[in-house]
C-alpha cells in the first residue's frame, strides 16, 4: 500500500519532536455566538463505500454562528475575512460550521471517530449533541460501537462520549487517545487557564470524562493502528496531541482530518492565518499548510469535522493556496 506509507511517512517525518513543542496558551470563546439551531428536519447522516468499508458520517450539531474572523484569521483585521467571504460570494459575517463524527464500519469492527458534543460541549443540546439519535437513526446502537478514537479532547469532540445519566454513551466500545493528547489534558495546569475559554472548559470536561473510560482506555502514538485499515497520523498544532486517521480498505483511501480546518474556504484560502482554537498556533498553520498540500497532491479524499455537512471532499490547489470542493459521494472512487 504505498500510498498509505507516503501518507504516514510525511506528516510523522516533518511533525517529528514535534510533539515536545510547548503548547501556547489561548484565549477562546465557549459557545458560538447568535448560534440558530438547525432545522429538525436537517439529515442526521450520510453513508458512502470506501473499497469494502462503509463510512458514515453524522451530524452532531449544524448551527449558524458569527464567523469566521475571529475563528480563522484572528490576527488579521476583521475586514480582510469579510472581503474574502464576499468574493467568494458567501455572507461576510455568519456561517453554518459542521460537527460531524465519522462511523467506520470494517466488516470486523465499528470504529467511531470523535463523539460530538455531548449535553455540555461548544453546542449542547438541544441545538447540538445529536450523535446518538443520528446513530439511531442510521439502524446503529450505542452498544454496538467497539472503538472509540478520538482526534483531541476539545469540547466538542469529547462531549457525546458520556451518556445522559453520566456514564459511558459507548459501554462496550474501547476508547483510543494520542498519548501526547491525553498528557496534555491529565496536566492539572490546564485547569489555571482563563475562566471562560475552550482550554479551561475542555480541561474541566476532560475530568468528567477520563474516569468514566479509563478501564477501557488505550493510549497511542501516531503511525499506531486503532484497528485494521484505521491508522493514527500526526496533526500537532490545534492541540498538542492532535490526530488525524487515515483509512484504507482495497485500495482506496480517506483522511478523517478532524480540526485540520474550521472553515472551509477561510481555513484552505489562507493556511497560514491564525486559528482561534489553535492552542500552538504556529505549529497549526504548519500543520494545515502540510495536510493540504499532500491531500492536493496525493488527491485524497476527506471528511473534515467541521466542514458542510456531509463533510466530505477533496482538497484542490488554487494558485498558491488551497480550495475545498465537496463531494456528497456514495463511494470513493
Amino acid at each position: 500500500m504505498p500510498h498509505a506509507v507516503s501518507l504516514t511517512r510525511r506528516l510523522l517525518l516533518a511533525s517529528a519532536g514535534a510533539a515536545l513543542a510547548a503548547p501556547a496558551l489561548l484565549k477562546g470563546l465557549t459557545a458560538p455566538a447568535r448560534a440558530e439551531a438547525p432545522s429538525s428536519a436537517a439529515p442526521l447522516f450520510h453513508r458512502l463505500r470506501l473499497g469494502g468499508f462503509e463510512v458514515t458520517v453524522f451530524s452532531d450539531a449544524a448551527p449558524t454562528i458569527d464567523g469566521p474572523w475571529p475563528i480563522v484569521g484572528e490576527d488579521r483585521p476583521k475586514a480582510e475575512v469579510e472581503a474574502l467571504m464576499q468574493a467568494r460570494n458567501l455572507p461576510p459575517n455568519r456561517f453554518s460550521p459542521g460537527f460531524c463524527p465519522v462511523l467506520i464500519d470494517t466488516g470486523r469492527e465499528r470504529v467511531l471517530i470523535d463523539a460530538g458534543n455531548g449535553a455540555d460541549g461548544f453546542v449542547p443540546k438541544p441545538a447540538g449533541g445529536r450523535l446518538i439519535e443520528a446513530l439511531k437513526a442510521a439502524g446503529v446502537a450505542p452498544e454496538r460501537i467497539d472503538v472509540v478514537a478520538i482526534t483531541h479532547c476539545h469540547v466538542d469532540h469529547i462531549g457525546g462520549l458520556l451518556a445522559d445519566g453520566g456514564g459511558a454513551a459507548f459501554p462496550n466500545a474501547r476508547y483510543v487517545v494520542g498519548a501526547a493528547e491525553h498528557a496534555f489534558w491529565s496536566d492539572d495546569a490546564r485547569l489555571g487557564a482563563e475562566k471562560g475559554t475552550n482550554e479551561l472548559n475542555s480541561a474541566v470536561l476532560f475530568r468528567r470524562v477520563a474516569p468514566v473510560i479509563k478501564e477501557r482506555l488505550t493510549l497511542i502514538q501516531p503511525g499506531d493502528d486503532v484497528a485494521s485499515g484505521v491508522a493514527s497520523v500526526a496533526t500537532f498544532g490545534h492541540t498538542p496531541g492532535h490526530l488525524a486517521y487515515h483509512v484504507e480498505s482495497e485500495g482506496r483511501r480517506l483522511l478523517v482530518w478532524g480540526d485540520c480546518a474550521h472553515h472551509e474556504v477561510a481555513s484552505l484560502a489562507h493556511p497560514e492565518w491564525s486559528a482561534l482554537f489553535d492552542q500552538d498556533k504556529a505549529q497549526g498553520a504548519a500543520t494545515r499548510a502540510r495536510v493540504y498540500d499532500m491531500a492536493a497532491t496525493e488527491k485524497l479524499p476527506i471528511v473534515g469535522y467541521h466542514m458542510t455537512f456531509p463533510s466530505f471532499g477533496v482538497v484542490e490547489r488554487d494558485g498558491a493556496a488551497y480550495r475545498w470542493r465537496p463531494e456528497p459521494a456514495t463511494s470513493v472512487q
